[in-house]
């Protein structure tokens, strides 16, 4: 059912949804949390196509604003809310309320979406595009216990995640760390399996993919070793690379569906490493509302000390010779000892001498 209001408010907006809960038979709220997406026109259908597949996971009332842009100055004067009510099979599991904004009304949508929000449920806050540098101050975030962001769709990715940790609050995460989940599995399985120190690391993948920054920063994080990043055609990440003291450790997928690990002495296998779609990564991140610690850690890693590692790893091969050859070069000491030894014989001899002398003219 779907029931469309033009110049509306919220309160005419909550007696829709009772009106339409009504009409299809369930006047309970069997919803388990808010989800609010901030997107455009251009990304809404995409966006809320997304979170209906994962209504069917986590069941919400979701929350699309959409901030429509006033191209005359009479239109920027003007203040206006739409909405768009769906219940029942057009809004999948839940209930879905698309609002339009226009004018000063865009600039204040926390006021209409409070008083949409679930009462004693979790919030959610999702900007598929054009997300805050600072998500917890903005007005919307600040009404979530959860921020999602997505460093992808911007337009300087690598530059966003130095944005990100810089600005980072508990609660904040991003999809891009969301779509490394089963790499971050699968490696940690793999050295599970081995008795070894790992030494070196190289994560390879496309150039402007803030996934494999994230990785690479992820395991030069927790491994406390240089990370080497290289470059690719993709899609998305193509291959981890391990060196360790038992033997290189390779997780390699090619074609972006299907990986294969391979172990120092043992066979190598296949793996499902399937790109996920926005539905599947959303629904993941509903699964848990509290502050994601490993992902703070990864981020705050730095991706500026991500891109120095492998000069520092660069010179630390030429410090060791030096170290090295550091008994061999105080061997010149002997040597110095041995050129003044007959001095100090002639000094000797000299000293025994004169005594000898004064006997004589006594």
């Amino acid at each position: 059912m779907k029931i469309d209001l033009t110049d509306t408010t919220a309160g005419a907006i909550n007696k829709a949804l009772v009106q339409g809960r009504r009409a299809i038979g369930t006047p309970a709220v069997g919803m388990v949390l808010t989800l609010v997406i901030v997107t455009d026109e251009e990304n809404a259908y995409d966006s809320l196509k997304a979170a209906s597949d994962a209504s069917r996971e986590h069941p919400s009332r979701t929350l699309v604003v959409i901030r429509r842009v006033s191209r005359t100055p009479r239109d920027r004067t003007s203040s206006r809310l739409d909405a768009e009510v769906r219940v029942g099979a057009e809004a999948g599991t839940g209930e879905t309320v698309v609002l339009r904004t226009y004018g000063d009304v865009s600039d204040h949508a926390d006021s209409v979406v409070l008083p949409l929000l679930l009462p004693d449920a979790p919030v959610v806050v999702w900007w598929p595009v054009n997300a805050p540098l600072d998500p917890a101050k903005d007005p919307l975030g600040a009404l979530a216990q959860r921020r999602v962001t997505d460093t992808y769709a911007a337009e300087q990715p690598v530059r966003e995640l130095s944005a990100r940790a810089e600005a980072y609050t508990p609660g904040d995460t991003d999809l891009s760390w969301t779509r490394i989940t089963p790499w971050r599995s699968m490696l940690a399985a793999a050295l599970d399996q081995v008795t070894c120190e790992v030494q070196t690391v190289e994560v390879e993948g496309e150039e402007f993919n803030p996934s494999c920054e994230l990785l690479a920063m992820w395991l030069a994080d927790r491994l406390d070793v240089p990370v080497k990043r290289s470059l690719s055609s993709g899609p998305g990440l193509t291959a981890v690379r391990m060196g360790t003291s038992c033997g290189p450790i390779v997780l390699d997928r090619a074609d972006g569906s299907l990986a294969t690990l391979t172990i120092q002495g043992q066979p190598a296998r296949a793996v499902a490493l399937k790109r996920r779609d926005t539905a599947e990564l959303i629904a993941e991140e509903l699964r848990r509302l509290d502050p994601d610690d490993t992902y703070a850690s990864a981020l705050r890693y730095g991706v500026e000390r991500l891109n120095a590692a492998p000069e520092q790893a660069s010179e630390q091969p030429a410090r060791e010779p030096t170290g090295s050859a550091a008994e061999p070069v105080a061997e010149p000491e002997p040597v110095e000892e041995a050129a003044k030894a007959p001095a100090k014989k002639a000094a000797a001899k000299t000293a025994k001498k004169a005594p000898a002398r004064k006997a004589t003219a006594k």
